[in-house]
């Protein structure tokens, strides 16, 4: 099957939204359950409450009794009240990561309050359409003390989508941001699976949303397969992945052949498949790759593969480097549930 597909449909209950391209499962997106953490980019008011000695932040005051964490928190008072955004899902036990910059985000443009002035992504190159899509930013944005970003797929869209785009996220910005109240609220719920497969995958050729494709069309064997804590290499090799509480713990084999060359193109080959084994998995925090041995000369190479390979993943990760112990180890944003019980057993 060639080409891009996404399928629409639900896990355990759950929204779940799922890519593939050239038929293999590329990325998917799964709802947290009804009394899961809440979903990434949802807004709140929050009351400051007490300071973190140590770790330079604070903790907030959510409704209904919930509790984030704000780092860079200086010249915050207790008490007082706070618009805050959800940037990531929390580890078991801890308050959800927070920011006071708020990002009011479309599938074609980010209306964002904190950092004025208009900008196209670097993504689109042709003068004439940049500055196409500039003029309409400023059309569009005139009077308001807003930023703006265009989006990369605003490239080859329609203009009067974008403006209404636009026009929808400059709305719901001026109503939260114009809010008088100070008592803790839920004021703006973070995209679901199905929302934020159509806001950040892009126009694809094939989109199915009756209810049961998972099943009648092999997503379900796929993310089963996905799910596996062995992912097979070209070559023989594999990659084993163990989350724990602490971090994931990824080791690399390179099947029977123990040849300097045969370990390298393991390597290799494990580092260009890393990011869709973390992806699919929802696996984030640190990550820590005991990669087969390999000599410190070959270090580069393996190295230059995994920045190429997170060049293209849309979750934000930062590649740390190697240990004293010969390990890789990279930290990877929570901005993914891990795949838990619930859904595993529907996948059955």
């Amino acid at each position: 099957m060639r080409g891009t597909s996404v399928f629409l449909d639900h896990i355990a209950g759950r929204a779940a939204a799922a890519l593939f391209v050239d038929g293999r499962l590329e990325d998917v997106l799964i709802d947290p359950p009804e009394d899961g953490p809440d979903p990434l980019g949802t807004i709140f008011r929050a009351t400051v409450d007490r300071p973190v000695k140590g770790q330079g932040g604070v903790f907030l005051r959510l409704p209904d009794g919930g509790t984030g964490f704000l780092r860079q928190a200086k010249g915050l008072a207790a008490g007082q009240a706070v618009l805050a955004q959800t940037t990531g899902f929390a580890e078991p036990g801890k308050a959800a990561p927070m920011t006071l910059r708020l990002l009011f985000k479309s599938r074609f443009a980010i209306v964002t309050p904190d950092a004025p002035g208009l900008n196209v992504s670097r993504r689109i190159r042709e003068p004439e359409r940049r500055a196409a899509l500039k003029f309409l930013a400023e059309d569009m944005m005139e009077g308001s003390p807003f930023g703006l970003i265009l989006r990369s797929c605003a490239e080859d869209a329609p203009e009067n989508e974008i403006a209404e785009d636009i026009a929808s996220q400059r709305i719901l910005a001026d109503t939260i941001l114009g809010g008088e109240a100070t008592t803790p609220e839920r004021l703006l719920d973070g995209a679901n699976a199905h929302e934020l497969a159509w806001r950040e995958w892009g126009e694809p050729g094939e989109v199915v949303t009756a209810q049961g494709c998972f099943a009648e069309r092999g997503v379900f064997d796929a993310l089963l397969e996905a799910a596996s804590p062995e992912a097979p290499l070209p070559g023989g090799g594999s990659l084993v992945v163990e989350p724990t509480r602490a971090l994931v713990a990824v080791d690399v084999n390179s099947g029977g052949d123990f040849s300097p060359a045969a370990t390298l193109k393991a390597n290799l080959a494990a580092a260009a498949a890393l990011p869709r084994c973390l992806r699919l998995r929802g696996l984030g925090g640190l990550v820590t790759v005991d990669f087969a041995p390999l000599s410190k000369r070959d270090r580069r190479q393996v190295e230059q593969a995994l920045t190429r390979a997170f060049r293209a993943d849309p979750v934000e990760t930062s590649l740390a480097g190697w240990t004293p112990l010969g390990n890789f180890e990279l930290q990877r944003k929570r901005e993914r549930l891990p795949l838990d019980r619930a859904v595993l057993e529907a996948l059955q």
